[in-house]
């Protein structure tokens, strides 16, 4: 048995070469061609024969086996009619909840509290709104609010505003909710929260507002009506199988 292994050592060593030459290859050549080009933290094959993966950060690109082209943009199953790159990229920016920066959010608890979500809004998004009042139907739950302002110069103010105030989510609710101006803020304030959310949102490609994301780690860009809250909430918290 010993000398059958010591057989069949080389073959498998044989067998991993072409993969790791590729993506060697693929590397030297894209550092001698684009000097300039980000750093790639990952090589790997994709299921398309010669068709290879370069993750840079949370970017997904793709190209051949020797480095010669770059391609950019999304690569689809005809067979099971699945993008690819789309479920590459959710599994590169899921959210675990309970990795969420809690501290930064705004936090209200309606009923008993027991179920959990989390919401990236800003104060000016129409949908955001429509949220917030779907969100105010919801029992048992604990929401967390992270203020996201990207929709302009108006938004940061707002935000800071409302971070700002004696209550800031009473503030937030009202505004959201009733269009009650949030008091300027007035003399110093630590909204440096406010910078963290907008950099983790970046770092996990949250591109739009609203944007929920459930205790199990699903996300959902957009609002959803209430009874659809509830029951995603509730499925959050079952075990998956």
């Amino acid at each position: 048995m010993s000398n059958f292994r010591l057989l069949l050592l080389p073959l498998l060593v044989s067998m991993a070469l072409p993969a790791l030459a590729d993506e060697a290859v693929i590397r030297k050549n894209l550092a001698q061609r684009l000097p300039d080009f980000p750093k790639i933290d990952e090589v790997s094959k994709t299921a398309s024969p010669g068709l290879w993966e370069l993750r840079v950060g949370n970017e997904v690109l793709y190209t051949d086996a020797d480095g010669s082209h770059i391609f950019q943009g999304e690569l689809i199953d005809t067979k099971t009619k699945s993008n690819l790159t789309q479920q590459r990229l959710a599994k590169l920016t899921a959210i675990k909840f309970d990795e969420l920066p809690l501290k930064d959010a705004l936090v209200i608890k309606q009923g008993n509290g027991s179920r959990k979500l989390a919401v990236f809004a800003d104060p000016n998004c129409g949908y955001c709104k429509r949220l917030e009042r779907d969100l105010l139907a919801l029992k048992d739950v604990t929401i967390y609010n992270f203020v996201y302002p990207v929709l302009g110069p108006d938004s940061n103010e707002k935000s800071r505003a409302i971070w700002c105030s004696k209550d800031a989510m009473k503030t937030w609710r009202d505004w959201m909710l009733d269009g009650v101006a949030p008091p300027r803020a007035m003399g110093k304030c630590d909204d440096a929260a406010i910078t963290r959310n907008i950099e983790y949102g970046k770092k996990h490609r949250i591109n739009g507002t609203p944007a929920i994301v459930f205790e199990n780690g699903d996300r959902v860009p957009g609002a959803l009506p209430a009874a659809e809250l509830a029951k995603r909430i509730d499925e959050a918290k079952k075990p998956k199988s």
